[in-house]
């Protein structure tokens, strides 16, 4: 889901400022929730660990170019269920900058757009788990369609807003809706892979009770 070089450029990328920053907000939102339930250490502990796993797949997975970007295996609902909503987005926040300052430094001018577009979705995926999960239910004991449904939030989230840079930076052409539509139908792979990756990890989490470097909501209620 990389915003490429030269989508937006000029005047127009200093939106991609703002819309970092807001999501940068969200994190120190989320990290101080998690820092008073769990600790710093915890905290950071559980976000090293995401962002180890982060910059695995964005560099070690194969990311073949359709369209307007590049198609991710990023599983952010995974991230999510495993280590919670704070660490899953400092780890996606961090996984991208160490990837941008060591292997690829021709993305740092796009960080502030590729940052929103993996962190808006994951915020988007936690306000939909607090509303579809009962409170009574640990993640080990989801079902495929809950998985499902933040696999289908998180997706869509980030072919939204690459539609949306993509359209905001290069306008609203033939060529440019044939490029959106033909990443975000690539997408469809993912959103197919993901809730069975997702059921096989909380399958594996099931024997890991009481781990300190996983969420808690993974074996107890909220």
């Amino acid at each position: 889901m990389h915003i490429e070089p030269g989508i937006v450029d000029g005047a127009k990328i200093i939106l991609s400022y703002g819309t970092a920053a807001g999501a940068g907000l969200m994190i120190l939102k989320v990290g101080r929730d998690d820092i008073f339930r769990r600790g710093a250490m915890s905290l950071a502990v559980r976000s090293g660990l995401a962002a180890t796993i982060v910059l695995g797949l964005f560099q070690v997975l194969p990311h073949p170019p359709v369209g307007v970007s590049e198609v991710h295996l990023i599983l952010g609902s995974t991230l999510f269920l495993l280590f919670g909503a704070a660490p899953a987005a400092i780890g996606l926040a961090l996984g991208l900058l160490v990837q941008g300052l060591v292997f690829a430094p021709f993305d740092l001018p796009q960080y502030g757009m590729n940052v929103t577009t993996l962190l808006v979705p994951l915020f988007a995926l936690s306000y939909v788990a607090d509303r579809l999960i009962a409170p009574q239910t640990p993640y080990v004991d989801l079902g495929y369609r809950q998985v499902l449904a933040l696999s289908v939030t998180y997706q869509a989230g980030i072919v939204a807003w690459v539609a949306f840079w993509v359209l905001y930076g290069q306008g609203v052409t033939m060529a440019t809706l044939q490029s959106v539509s033909a990443f975000g139908a690539a997408y469809l792979a993912v959103i197919l892979a993901e809730p069975l990756i997702d059921l096989g990890v909380l399958a594996v989490a099931k024997s890991m009770r009481g781990s300190l470097v996983l969420e808690r909501r993974l074996h107890a209620s909220a």
